[in-house]
C-alpha cells in the first residue's frame, strides 16, 4: 500500500493544501483546538518555525497530490528541551482510517535518531480514541492528563500528552 506514497520536506507552495488538510478536522471537534478555519496567513509563522534537519514538516503525496502532512514541534521552546518534540499528523478525509496513520507515526519515530529526538510527545484530547489508540499502540504512554481544559461548543474536553522515548 505504502509503495504509493512519497513523503518529503513541505515547500511555502503547499500551504494552501496543508492547510485545507488541517481545516477539515475543525467541525469534528476531535482533533484540533481550533473553532474556526485558519488562513495560510495565520499559520506562515509556523510554517516558518520549521526546518528540515530539526523540526520538519513533511508532506505526504499519492498520484501527484498531497494526502497528508506531519510536523515536529518544539515542546516548550527551551533549549533544554530540544531533545523532545511533539509531532502531529493529519490526513485527508479520503485517506483516513486505511493505515496511512500507522505508517508515517513509524516514519516520524524512525526519524528520531537523525533530528536528535529523544522524547516523542502527542497532545490528544482525551475523547479522540482513534488517535490515542493509534499512538499507544506505538508504545505511546500517558504522561499528563489534564482535565477540561479545553471548550469546544461548550462542552469541557480533556487534553492527553502521551509519551515515548524514541532513543
Amino acid at each position: 500500500m505504502y509503495e504509493a506514497f512519497t513523503i518529503r520536506d513541505a515547500e511555502i507552495n503547499d500551504m494552501r493544501t496543508i492547510i485545507d488538510i488541517y481545516n477539515s478536522t475543525i467541525p469534528g471537534r476531535m482533533v484540533t483546538a481550533d473553532l474556526e478555519p485558519v488562513s495560510v496567513d495565520s499559520r506562515l509563522q509556523w510554517f516558518n518555525d520549521h526546518s528540515p534537519t530539526f523540526r520538519p514538516l513533511w508532506v505526504v503525496e499519492t498520484n501527484g497530490g498531497i494526502c497528508a502532512w506531519v510536523s515536529y514541534q518544539s515542546f516548550y521552546g527551551r533549549p533544554a528541551y530540544n531533545s523532545t518534540a511533539e509531532v502531529s499528523i493529519y490526513i485527508h478525509h479520503d485517506f483516513r482510517g486505511k493505515k496511512l496513520g500507522k505508517f508515517l507515526i513509524q516514519k516520524a519515530i524512525d526519524e528520531c535518531p537523525k533530528l536528535g529526538i529523544k522524547t516523542l510527545l502527542g497532545f490528544i484530547f482525551g475523547h479522540n480514541e482513534p488517535s490515542l489508540k493509534l499512538f499507544k499502540s506505538f508504545g505511546f504512554e500517558k504522561w499528563a492528563h489534564l482535565p477540561d481544559v479545553a471548550e469546544l461548543d461548550g462542552v469541557e474536553r480533556d487534553l492527553l500528552i502521551l509519551g515515548k522515548r524514541v532513543y
